[in-house]
């Protein structure tokens, strides 16, 4: 996948001087490398021990689905109590470009409820899943719908108890979904049907790409199973059982090399598995890290994730080696919340709206920055693209943060 404009008219130069400005793009979940990690480098400016400042601060209506920065425009969906509504905003003044709407309960079961995927762009078109299963591709430019589908219905796929909440993946000329036991694929261009498995209720995370026994591939994390399926065919790979309580597998897989870090919340813990010969087989599983909704992120031989079940009193970031699963630190305050990372720093949103810079490494926690940048329940994982900071809350307000200044919040 390759996000931006489709440059056709440009002239050379102003093709380059684009392609610059929107070098740090956010396209999809997790960030155009899948693995929630940005290469932007040098973002933190005048802001240790001071206040970052607010660019503009937009609500969308209630939800948990993140944004996508692609070529000036921010993409997000929300709820307004009787629709949802997919947003395209200015990324750098937060103005309404358009908005299109569609019937969606907000299905508030034990929380705020409204959307947890966050749209995907892909070039000049965008893909958004809603909680029942209606799968939307639109026009970025205008938001004119290219097509729609309601694949849970039509294919008569179970819904997950609370609703579909993987963001669509786009591979070549497929897109790909969360849904029914182990994935579907469709075609991008019209949503005609691919490849499907079966009507059982599916997992909440993402669809990953890896490579596995020479196939390209994606991990899709299934309500029982961590499932490696061939992309193009949906042909099973390989499957590990991966039980937890009420079937909430919800934090990504996280693939490094030939291995595949798994976790899930409600006291089932996290887990390394070896893949390389085709054969699944656990390395090691201990509950160190409970990943309730939160994904975490890997480099240098470490995974930086947050353990805990959605509150404060018993979440904690901390750091663990992949290879042994052995604990190298813990913070030492209670915090939930998402993360990403840049730059060798981990931005993390803890569930109250404080943001903390802290430093990805594995002999200590150690902390940057830490400011109150917005009220409410924050579980959505934020994004840094093109020097601006954007973190959402469940009630649907967007902040947009200098990642470089500080000063007074508006």
């Amino acid at each position: 996948m390759r996000p931006l404009l489709p440059w056709i008219g440009y002239t050379l130069v102003s093709a380059l001087s684009l392609s610059l400005a929107f070098a740090e793009d956010w396209p999809r979940f997790r960030g155009e490398q899948f693995n929630g990690i940005s290469t932007e480098k040098n973002w933190l400016g005048a802001w240790p021990g001071g206040q970052p400042r607010q660019l503009w601060k937009k609500n969308v209506g209630t939800g948990f689905a993140s944004v996508s920065i692609a070529a000036g425009r921010l993409f997000t969906v929300g709820n307004n109590g009787k629709e949802d509504r997919i947003y395209c905003l200015d990324a750098t003044s937060g103005l309404e470009k358009w908005v299109h709407a569609y019937p969606e309960e907000l299905d508030p079961k034990y929380y705020e409820g409204g959307p947890s995927a966050t749209p995907t762009v892909d070039t000049d078109r965008l893909y958004s899943v809603s909680k029942s299963g209606h799968v939307f591709c639109l026009e970025t430019a205008s938001g004119k719908v290219i097509w729609q589908k309601t694949f849970a219905k039509d294919l008569g796929l179970t819904t997950p108890d609370w609703g579909f909440a993987g963001s669509p993946h786009v591979a070549g000329d497929l897109l790909v979904l969360n849904f029914g036991q182990h994935g579907l694929a469709v075609k991008k261009a019209s949503g005609e049907v691919v490849w499907s498995s079966g009507k059982e209720a599916a997992g909440y995370g993402t669809p990953v790409p890896f490579v596995s026994t020479g196939k390209q591939a994606v991990a899709i994390f299934g309500a029982k199973e961590v499932w490696a399926v061939e992309t193009k065919t949906g042909e099973v790979l390989w499957h590990h059982p991966w039980k937890t309580s009420y079937e909430v597998n919800s934090a990504d897989p996280i693939v490094v090399g030939d291995k595949m870090f798994l976790s899930s919340g409600y006291g089932t813990g996290a887990g390394v598995i070896a893949f390389g010969d085709g054969k699944p087989s656990p390395i090691w599983i201990n509950k160190e890290v409970r990943s309730h909704f939160s994904t975490g992120v890997a480099v240098g031989g470490f995974i930086y994730a947050i353990d805990g079940q959605g509150g404060d009193k018993d979440s904690k970031l901390k750091c663990l080696e992949i290879a042994t699963g052995k604990v190298q630190w813990t913070s030492p305050s209670s915090e939930t919340g998402n993360m990403t990372l840049a730059d060798g720093k981990l931005i993390w949103i803890t569930g109250r709206g404080e943001l903390i810079i802290a430093e990805a490494r594995p002999d200590k926690y150690s902390e940057v920055a830490r400011a109150q940048v917005t009220g409410g329940k924050c579980w959505t994982v934020p994004v840094l693209a093109n020097g601006r900071i954007y973190v959402r809350n469940a009630q649907g307000s967007i902040v947009c943060l200098d990642s470089k200044g500080s000063g007074p919040v508006i």
